[in-house]
């Protein structure tokens, strides 16, 4: 990592980050997360229009992505938009967005780490992700400089097995782009609710606006950082995507328990299949870490504010760390992974990370232009986009995640009842 970190003041986390590890940490948080979960339950939702939800995520998770980036650099904040909305919006949609946040994303670190564990000892699920949950917490705590160290390496192992999994697929003989074709089965509600379990896998670009208190010069940095790492990240997505469909057609991919280990079957290199697994566990670790980085950081910004005990808010003397939040989340995401499973993780996350972003694009509406205002059509159709894939995912999802939110919102006012007292 080329130059020297800035200084920090006592309480302040230290600029480490540059452009290149702020995008390798965008990329370990999205490309681990969903492509190897995602296509699955996509294609049983949207069938042949598997492609069109791609897009749609695409899109929405651009709009995302600029006006993060523009807040970003405006408020280089530990908490990303906990931070914005509270800044522009008032105290309570920054402490709602937060709240939604922390709470989703702990529990797709507990399904990151349980898909660490049924792909490495499918026997001991539980137990393996315990341990890596405890890992990787003890990576973080000793700074993130070597947690971005780290993830470059994960990245780099996972491009290498998404390349293997695109060329073994599209140049064997069994691929044909005649299933690429959308058909009458791919209905709107269908599409969007695709699209929606699809943004699981996009959402990792915002780790690099959690982190914004630890990047260098992050007005260059952080707009720079964020579409450049979801650029690539859409451009290996469609890739897989066309290559598994070429393989499997939609059907069959729907009903995929381990979709690209069975591409691979598929196009006749069974040999494959073993480093697909493995390139899994490698890339759920690699989400696993990106994740609790973001997590700790919101924990981090909301203990100051005190919307979570304040004694979160501690920053290690030696390391330049939330040592605190990051331990207080180890603690819960390991309790979570030790006795959940991951049924409906990925819809739950969904949720709470689309709420979280359409409270991002409201943000980012309110910009002056001398404060770097995005094209108003960015917010505009950020928000509506939001709000669609939110409301159009699984029943069980939505209700799960409109309660959570709920039960946030109820606490934010209890809390401002006793002190008004």
């Amino acid at each position: 990592m080329s130059g020297s970190a800035s200084a920090a003041g006592p309480g302040e986390l230290r600029r480490h980050l540059g452009v290149f590890d702020a995008v390798v940490i965008g990329l370990g948080s999205m490309i681990g997360a969903g492509v190897f979960a995602a296509l699955a339950p996509a294609a049983a939702a949207a069938g042949s229009g598997l492609l069109i939800g791609l897009a749609l995520a695409g899109v929405v998770a651009y709009c995302n992505a600029t006006s993060s980036a523009r807040l970003a650099a405006r408020y280089p904040q530990s908490g990303g938009t906990y931070v914005y909305g509270r800044e522009r919006l008032g105290e309570f949609w920054g402490y709602l967005a937060g709240w939604g946040f922390v709470i989703g994303k702990t529990a797709s670190c507990a399904a990151m780490a349980l898909t660490v564990g049924s792909y490495v000892w499918p026997g001991q699920a539980h137990a393996v992700a315990v341990a890596a949950v405890v890992a990787l917490t003890a990576v973080d705590y000793v700074g993130v400089q070597k947690a971005a160290w780290l993830t470059r390496a994960i990245v780099a192992v996972v491009l290498g097995v998404l390349a293997a999994v695109v060329v073994a697929c599209l140049s064997g003989g069994q691929a044909d782009a005649g299933r690429w074709a959308v058909g009458a089965d791919a209905g709107f509600h269908g599409v969007l609710q695709a699209a929606g379990l699809l943004f699981f896998a996009f959402a990792g670009y915002a780790r690099i606006a959690t982190l914004g208190e630890e990047v260098r010069d992050p007005q260059r940095t952080i707009p720079r950082a964020i579409p450049l790492a979801l650029g690539i990240t859409l451009v290996v997505y469609t890739a897989v995507a066309l290559a598994v469909l070429a393989v499997l057609g939609p059907e069959r991919l729907a009903h995929a328990a381990a979709p690209l280990a069975d591409a691979v079957r598929a196009a006749g290199v069974p040999g494959l299949a073993p480093v697909v697994r493995a390139g899994a566990a490698v890339a759920a670790l690699g989400s696993l870490l990106a994740l609790i980085l973001g997590v700790s950081r919101t924990t981090l910004a909301m203990a100051r504010d005190r919307h979570l005990p304040h004694a979160l808010a501690a920053v290690h003397p030696r390391f330049g760390v939330p040592h605190r939040a990051a331990l207080a989340v180890g603690a819960v995401v390991a309790v979570v992974a030790a006795v959940g499973d991951v049924r409906g993780a990925i819809g739950f996350s969904s949720f709470g990370v689309l709420a979280y972003y359409a409270v991002a694009n409201a943000s980012a509406w309110t910009l002056t232009p001398g404060e770097g205002r995005p094209p108003r059509i960015v917010p505009v159709v950020g928000t509506a986009g939001c709000l669609a894939l939110a409301f159009a995912l699984p029943a069980a999802s939505v209700l799960s995640g409109a309660v959570v939110l709920g039960l946030g919102a109820a606490a934010y006012g209890l809390r401002k009842a006793v002190a008004r007292r």
